[in-house]
């Protein structure tokens, strides 16, 4: 969905709303210097914001708490009931530099390239632009109160992004090159 890493790491189940699918972003979880851990507030005020979510991440979520209570159950008194969402099967939270690991695991054994998380943030980023969402929009969902910053620093546009730009001139041509073979 395009959050931050320590945004994922800070997300708390009281501040997801299952039957109305929306995740209020408010805590992060951050590394200093790899070693220590820092809770603090949302990076910024616009970082703390209410996003819909979409449906497949709806349901996974879903399925996930149930999963946890299962695995709560099952560990018993070496459960720790932390109330975060990204926790290991014990109930600790993950740090960013675990969620990381955990990440890059994930695509080795799914046959996935590796990116690093904020590339796969930008990506997710670019993917809404190319696909109609509104500047304001994008920059509400990345957590940022600037628009053209957000479009700047998030966005990278592709070849295979650029189609709609091809099939618009292809429109304007009378819908490509004639059947004889002439060329563009």
């Amino acid at each position: 969905m395009g959050l931050r890493p320590a945004e994922v790491c800070g997300q708390r189940w009281l501040d997801i709303d299952l039957q109305l699918g929306v995740l209020e972003m408010t805590n992060t979880r951050t590394m200093i210097g790899n070693v220590k851990v820092l809770e603090k507030d949302a990076k910024t005020a616009a970082g703390e914001r209410a996003l819909p979510l979409p449906q497949w991440p709806w349901e996974a979520l879903k399925k996930f708490k149930a999963q946890q209570a299962r695995e709560k159950l099952a560990a018993g008194e070496g459960y720790t009931d932390t109330g975060y969402v990204v926790v290991n099967e014990l109930g600790l939270p993950l740090n960013t530099r675990q969620l990381r690991e955990h990440a890059y695991r994930l695509m080795r054994r799914l046959g996935l390239r590796q990116v690093r998380l904020y590339d796969a943030r930008h990506s997710c980023l670019t993917y809404l632009a190319v696909n109609g969402v509104p500047d304001v929009v994008l920059a509400a969902w990345a957590g940022r109160a600037n628009a053209n910053f957000t479009k700047r620093k998030y966005v990278h546009v592709a070849p295979e992004d650029m189609r709609a730009a091809a099939a618009a001139w292809d429109a304007f041509h009378g819908g490509g090159p004639k059947a004889s073979g002439e060329k563009m």
